[in-house]
């Protein structure tokens, strides 16, 4: 089998930050652009825990879906298999700098939570007792203080 583009990616020199993975194209002219959102670099630090990356997935789903002004462009928000970071998928043929605005605001969402998780009940959740508040405010500050607050060109696009 053909590897995929996303395993291409040299991981050993990837960065935390908000890259273009991929755009596809559909008939009609939509376009959905397809963002990695790497909060950890991978091999070189360890990975989120999977209770703290589930509760930023309920958050982040949350909040991008109710945004006044992204709503009805959002996709699809959820987690990397490898724990490393979140995908997601927007309509429209974007780049990076497109959606700093709006994953800045997210994770300042994140980070300032305060109360119930949004869908973290039995009915609303497949395995809600897997989240962990503290830890997803702590690597959601950390995220965005240490980058999405000094983002550069390397934070931006893929390395070569």
């Amino acid at each position: 089998m053909e590897k995929i583009d996303s395993f291409k990616i040299d991981h050993t020199r990837l960065l935390r930050g908000i890259y273009v993975s991929r755009k596809d194209f559909f008939e009609g002219g939509g376009v959905v652009t397809t963002f990695d959102i790497r909060m950890k670099m991978p091999n070189r630090e360890p990975a989120m825990g999977q209770s703290a990356l589930h509760t930023i997935v309920h958050l982040a789903a949350t909040f991008l879906r109710n945004h006044p002004q992204w709503k009805d462009k959002i996709v699809y928000w959820g987690p990397m298999g490898c724990c490393t970071g979140n995908y997601l998928l927007v309509k429209g043929d974007l780049t990076s700098r497109d959606i700093v605005p709006v994953i800045k605001e997210t994770f300042e969402y994140i980070a300032n939570f305060e109360g119930d998780i949004p869908g973290a009940n039995a009915n609303d959740c497949g395995n809600y007792t897997l989240n962990n508040l503290p830890m997803a405010r702590w690597e959601a500050r950390k995220f965005l203080v240490e980058v999405l607050n000094e983002l550069k060109e390397e934070n931006l696009n893929y390395p070569d």
